[in-house]
Formats: structure tokens, sequence, C-alpha cells
């Protein structure tokens, strides 16, 4: 019988990986009294594969985390040792931010942030039972005896759910490398009618920089004014550069001859792994044309002498990673510090969570992070900010805050984890996005910010200044149309100068110094960006203002699918299983048709019976 600890919280958080850290921060500054539980204190927010943030889809998605005041960002650009912003040739929709952090001063900013949070109280246990009582989640219970009870829980367990490292036909239990799995929750999760399956994940080796032949090496230094958070400006750390490679073809033979002792494909790994982040094996296997691949060649820390190999994940046995590895010129005297290993863990099957990622069944339980088929950081940490919010909100007996595929890449992330599922851990890309020109990375304060404020996780100030850089970007958008001025023998508007593809803020800045004001770069880039692109805009906002009255139409909580006339049997399946909100989140389930949801509407509209 578990001892009951003597006081009691409005939300406990299981694990302190990126979503546990994003939810017991939401939550706390919410002003829930909220209890942290990890299994290792020291390791919170531990960036157990690459220490990198970022990147095309997942850079938009920590921007909005800023946004709405979380806290991924700010301790990126506080701990980041290299930034750049991918895809600055292309259009504003798709570049996006990417960090290598230092991966050792982001778990200690991390753990001492958190450890600041008012109402925020972190404990070491292993938690491995779930309280609950009539469908209704009342707390945990510990491994060392101790029963911590709350009004909510929010699960963010990572790849540790029965956690079974990969080296070769080696397999130990593990959560990650050096560190233990749990074994209980999944069991209790399984008592209280949780489905479970099972993912894989890989990460590559780590090597000595000493033992790097850097002359076959390409560098690739950073970019200066790069940043996640819209409020934080601080100082950087030193900067330093990553280096590109390639495998050859002497590297894919090695691993070829190798591929029967690979456990990927001698059937010891029943997990399935991420289709857009392969193995190294999985590469050569299903490009088997392609005679080299490219090798990212990325410093763990500023005092660290490791570096990951991006792009060489790999599960194959020690001996065969040091043989591969050394035959590609710039790592032909490699030294190996960490083996590249894959991890099978457990996963909650798709169906079992509502748009607020609490579960279903089971009233007060939230799950968040790659406990619901995910992979990354940027994603996780996604869910934990709207877990954290919509615990607070379940509490007190408020609407759940439910963000709209045209608002965010958070809210993509999770209407189709929702509606669609997961059949390998699933990743952020810019293609997921009906309204890409709607969402860029760096308009995400003014389309989520207000949600924020009205959350409590953002301060006075802050709002303040959102509204003054709202201001600012109305009134200019407006008199640029206005103002007209003389340009190669012709009179055009300030608006029609900026529309060219050529002209940049920065150069009506110089052209026009008495009628262009710097906002600071941020303001002054919304403001090019509405104007140049305002067509396109107009035409996704006029789209998803269409298709909003689709998503406006509510179905209630205890609506009976059962008892709509003319429904085909498949569609009332899997219209009782994902239970939707509204007819938009239902015609994105897979297997409904646009006859299906019709006569939804129909059925909807009909008054019910007394």
């Amino acid at each position: 019988m578990a001892w009951k600890y003597p006081e009691e919280y409005d939300v406990i958080v299981v694990g302190a990986g990126h979503a546990g850290c994003e939810a017991a921060h939401a939550a706390a500054k919410m002003g829930a009294r909220t209890l942290l539980l990890t299994m290792n204190i020291s390791s919170c927010g531990q960036m157990s594969c690459n220490p990198a943030v970022g990147g095309i889809g997942k850079g938009h998605m920590v921007r909005e985390i800023d946004a709405l005041g979380g806290i991924m960002g700010k301790l990126t650009d506080r701990s980041g040792i290299q930034f750049r912003m991918l895809n600055t040739k292309k259009g504003p929709a798709v570049q996006a931010p990417r960090a290598q952090a230092d991966k050792t001063r982001y778990n200690a900013a991390m753990k001492g942030y958190l450890e600041g949070v008012p109402n925020l109280f972190l404990k070491q246990a292993t938690v491995e039972e779930l309280i609950v009582i009539d469908n209704q989640i009342h707390g945990v219970a510990s491994k060392e005896g101790i029963a911590y009870h709350a009004k909510a829980v929010i699960i963010t367990s990572g790849t540790f759910l029965r956690g079974l490292i990969h080296v070769g036909h080696v397999n130990f239990s593990g959560g990650r490398a050096g560190d233990p799995p749990s074994m209980g929750l999944s069991a209790s999760l399984e008592r209280i009618g949780v489905r479970l399956g099972r993912l894989k994940t890989g990460t590559p080796v780590r090597i000595h920089r000493r033992s790097i032949d850097f002359s076959h090496t390409e560098e690739q230094p950073g970019e200066e004014g790069v940043r996640f958070s819209f409020d934080e400006q601080l100082p950087r750390l030193p900067q330093v550069s990553c280096y590109i490679t390639h495998t050859t073809p002497e590297t894919h033979a090695v691993i070829r001859e190798n591929l029967h002792r690979s456990p990927l494909y001698s059937g010891k790994i029943t997990g399935v792994g991420p289709r857009y982040c392969p193995s190294i094996e999985d590469k050569v296997v299903r490009f088997a044309g392609k005679d080299r691949h490219q090798l990212f060649l990325e410093p763990e820390g500023l005092d660290s002498e490791e570096i990951y190999v991006n792009g060489i994940s790999s599960s194959l046995p020690f001996d065969v990673q040091y043989a591969f590895l050394r035959t590609v010129p710039a790592l032909k005297s490699v030294e190996i510090m960490r083996p590249g290993y894959a991890i099978e863990y457990d996963y909650v099957l798709s169906g079992q969570i509502s748009h607020s990622l609490e579960s279903l069944a089971i009233r007060g339980l939230f799950f968040a992070g790659q406990i619901n088929g995910t992979t990354g950081y940027e994603e996780a940490a996604a869910q934990g900010i709207m877990a954290g919010i919509n615990a607070c909100y379940a509490i007190r007996g408020e609407p759940a805050l439910i963000l709209k595929r045209s608002e965010a890449y958070i809210a993509i992330m999770i209407d189709d984890l929702v509606t669609k599922g997961v059949d390998e851990p699933y990743r952020m890309f810019t293609s997921r996005a009906e309204y890409r020109l709607l969402l860029p990375q760096s308009n995400a304060d003014l389309r989520l910010r207000g949600y924020g404020v009205k959350a409590g996780l953002i301060s006075r100030q802050q709002a303040e200044r959102l509204q003054e850089k709202k201001a600012a970007i109305a009134k200019e958008t407006e008199r640029f149309k206005r103002v007209h001025k003389h340009m190669e023998g012709k009179v055009s508007s300030l608006a029609q100068l900026l529309s060219r593809p050529e002209i940049t803020y920065a150069r009506l800045l110089e052209l026009f110094p008495d009628e262009v004001r710097d906002y600071g770069e941020e303001t002054n880039e919304q403001i090019a960006f509405l104007l140049k692109y305002a067509g396109y805009i107009e035409r996704e906002e006029a789209e998803a203002k269409r298709l909003s009255n689709v998503e406006g139409t509510r179905i209630p909580k205890d609506f009976d699918f059962s008892r709509v006339t003319g429904l085909r049997t498949e569609a009332r399946l899997r219209l009782e299983q994902v239970r939707p909100d509204n007819l938009g989140v239902a015609s994105r389930i897979p297997g409904i048709t646009p006859a299906d949801i019709s006569v939804l509407m129909i059925a909807l509209a009909r008054p019910p019976k007394a």
C-alpha cells in the first residue's frame, strides 16, 4: 500500500523531457499547483539525440510555442552554439530557423529555469501506477511507494515505456542509453484500458573531434540575427561551425555485407520506425542506386569533444559501425565515443485522445509527446504546452484551447494525430499545411500570442509590445498604399514598390528615409510580407474562412452516431472511435466521405428529440 503524500496538487506531469517540461511550466504559470515527477531530476529537457532545435516545420512550431508563452525557444537562444535560417532562397512560408545547442547547457538551463517557477515542484520518482476511480484520474503511485494525488495527470514518458535498446543482435532494456526504462507504467495503462503499440527510433554514433580529418569536409558556418524567442535578445554563446561530408560506395558495401546482422532486417525489431528519418541501413537498401549520402558533423557542446554524425543513424553491431565509418575519407581514423542504437518503446494507439490531448476514456488524464506517436523534441514540446494549458482549463471547467489548422502548425499536428492517426513516428513538415502562407514562422506571435495572454502565460509587458507591433503593421500597410514616389521614371505607391521581387524593406529605407520608418527587423519583415503577398494571403484567408463554417458546426460530446439514418456502418464506427468535436474534424477522418458529412450535417440540423 503506497503512502499518501500529505500535499495534493492540481496537475501532475510524469516525465521531464521536452513535452513534460513545457506542460509543467504552462500549468504552473497558469496558477495550478503542479508536480513534475521524473526518474532522474538531473535530466530535465535532456537532448537524447541530436542537440539541435528547429528546422523546416519544426522551427515553425518552436516559434509558436514561444508565442504561446513556452520556454523551448528562449532556452535554445540561451544555449545555441550555431544558428541558421533554412530555405532562405525560397518563399517566407517555408523558411525556418534551426540551431545547434550545447546539450549540457540546455539541460542545465532547463532545470534551473523550472526550479525557479512559482507553483512548480520537481521530485524524483518512478511512476508505476495510475490512480483511477470511476473513469476519473486521481493521481499516481511511484515505485518508491508514494501516492501523489491530483485533479489532472499528464503522461509524457517519451521512449521510456518498456524501452528496448538494440545494438546489433545485443538488446537490453533502457529508456535511452544509460537510463533505465519505465516498465510498470505500461502495465498500469493497459489495466485501465489504454491500448498500446510499439514504435522505433534510432540515433547515430558520437565520435571524437580529434579523429576527424577536416580537410575532407565542407565547413558550414552559422548566421547572425537568427533567433527563436520573440522576447529575449541575450548575448550569444561563442558560435561554432558544423561540417559536411559523405558516405562512399565502400561504406555502402560494408553495410550491405552485414545487413543480416541488423536487428532491423533480422526481425528482432518489431516496432515501426520513422520513414522520413531512416537508418543508414534503410538508406542503402531503399536508395540502392545512390553511391553516397550526406553526413553532417555537428558539435554537441562548447566544452565537449563529442561530434554527432547526423545522417547515419544505425543499429548495426559496434564492429560494423566502426568498419563502415572508416570508409569515409574524413573519418578514416575515427574514434567512436558512443555507438548508434535503435530503441523500441510503447505508445498510445490512435483513436484514444481528443483534440485537447485528454483521454477519451479517463477524465483528467492527458498524453503528450512521443507517447502519442510523434518523433522529435519540437513535436513533443508543442504537445506539452497544449496539454498543460488544457489540463488547467479542464480543472477550471473552462473550454479547451483547440487551435485551428489555419492558425498553427501545432493545430495541424494534433488534428492529424487525432483524426488520421499514426502508423509510423509522426514528424512535422510544412507540406502538411493547407494554408502555409498564413503560417510563416515570422508571424507566430501575431497569430497565437493572444491565446497566451488569455491563459496567463504572457506578461502585460509582452502583450503591450504585441499591440504596438500590430498597430504599427496595420498603420504602415495602409499608409504604404497611399504614399507615392517617383522611381525609374514612374510613379508608384510604396506598396507597389515593395511588391517587386528585388525590393526589400531595407532597400526602401535606403531610398526613401523620410517616408519609410525602421520599426525593427521583425515588424519591418511583416509589413513587407503582407504587401508582397497580399493577393495570395487574401485567397488563403478566404478559403480558410469558407471552411471555418464547417469547422464551426459543433458535434455534441454525447451525440449518438448510431441513430443517424443513412450513415454507413464504416463511417459510424470511425466517428464513434474518434468522437470529433465538429464537422471539419469529422471530414478529415480517413474513410469518411463527403456523402457521410452531408448526412451528418442534416442530422445535426434537426432539433433534438424531447
